[in-house]
């Protein structure tokens, strides 16, 4: 094993704080991960990591090498892009990360256009509605919806999304149609939340004549899924708030009906993520272009089927 490979294995472990999810991370057995730290530490005639049974905490020693470390990989990667930019053949893996219904809908449709355009890239497509960090989980790019809560990061907005409240027919029928947020409040809706660790908008933001205002709504769904947010509302069991494209065809169909139309949802930002070095890997910086005019196409697209309001 070399050294290099020994070092960035020992980056990914201590970004990660776990042997095995670095080495499911880097694609290595638990084996060959613990084998890489140890011939490192060896090397280094240090310890490293204090390991027991369930902890593994960097050791001062490990803190120290970490930042140097971590400065060489970026540097590495640096010149590894400047070269690729040069040969004007981009390769090497690229790790993106996206909510559920961006990747789903948005995404990973364009990514077979982008692999046939460029044969030597690889694509590794993760895709959840939790918060992720994109520098400790090693992504190359990270689509989102709202505001960025790290400025250190850079960013490229795609569009201003619209956003819809609705319900299936059944559940109108059953309970009405409330005609804004103070009817959601004040009939007790049951409203289907999207939920997560890290979540921090727990209040729906909805545009009243006196301007955005939030409403604790409440409800006894939640889910960190919001494609099982979109089944529930299907199933006739409450209100959903959801970005038009991710439910344009239930809406054009009828399977679901806009509600609360006088205070309609702010619309939401879509942009993606990516750290100064990133940004000047070829591969990213050319997976941005391909995929975000394509995106913004489609949006337009779905909004055009269906206006709410």
């Amino acid at each position: 094993m070399s050294y290099l490979d020994n070092i960035r294995t020992f980056v990914r472990v201590y970004e990660l704080g776990s042997m095995s999810a670095a080495g499911r991370d880097l694609r290595i057995s638990p084996a060959v991960t613990s084998a890489r730290i140890s011939q490192l530490e060896d090397y280094l005639n240090v310890r490293l990591f204090q390991r027991t049974t369930r902890n593994l905490t960097p050791t001062e020693q490990g803190r120290a090498f970490y930042g140097g470390a971590r400065e060489v990989l970026e540097a590495l990667e640096q010149a590894e892009a400047q070269v690729a930019t040069l040969t004007e053949t981009p390769s090497g893996s690229l790790f993106v990360a996206a909510p559920l219904g961006v990747g789903r809908r948005l995404i990973a449709p364009e990514v077979p256009g982008f692999l046939d355009t460029y044969p030597e890239v690889r694509m590794r497509l993760r895709l959840s509605d939790r918060k992720v960090d994109l520098t400790t989980e090693g992504l190359d790019l990270v689509f989102f919806l709202g505001q960025p809560e790290d400025s250190t990061l850079r960013m490229r907005k795609i569009a201003d999304v619209t956003r819809v409240l609705c319900a299936a027919p059944s559940y109108v029928a059953r309970r009405g149609c409330p005609a804004s947020g103070e009817d959601l409040i004040a009939e007790k809706h049951e409203c289907l939340n999207l939920r997560f660790p890290g979540a921090t908008e727990f209040r729906w933001p909805l545009v009243t004549p006196e301007g955005t205002k939030r409403f604790a709504v409440t409800g006894r769904y939640e889910s960190d899924d919001g494609d099982v947010l979109t089944d529930w509302a299907l199933a006739g069991q409450g209100i959903v708030m959801k970005p038009v494209f991710e439910v344009a065809g239930h809406l054009a169909a009828g399977r679901l009906v806009p509600v609360a139309r006088d205070t309609p949802p702010e619309p939401i930002q879509m942009a993606c993520l990516f750290t100064h070095r990133r940004g000047q890997d070829q591969k990213t910086r050319l997976f941005m272009d391909y995929v975000t005019t394509r995106i913004g196409e489609s949006i337009r697209a779905a909004e055009a089927v269906f206006q709410p309001g």
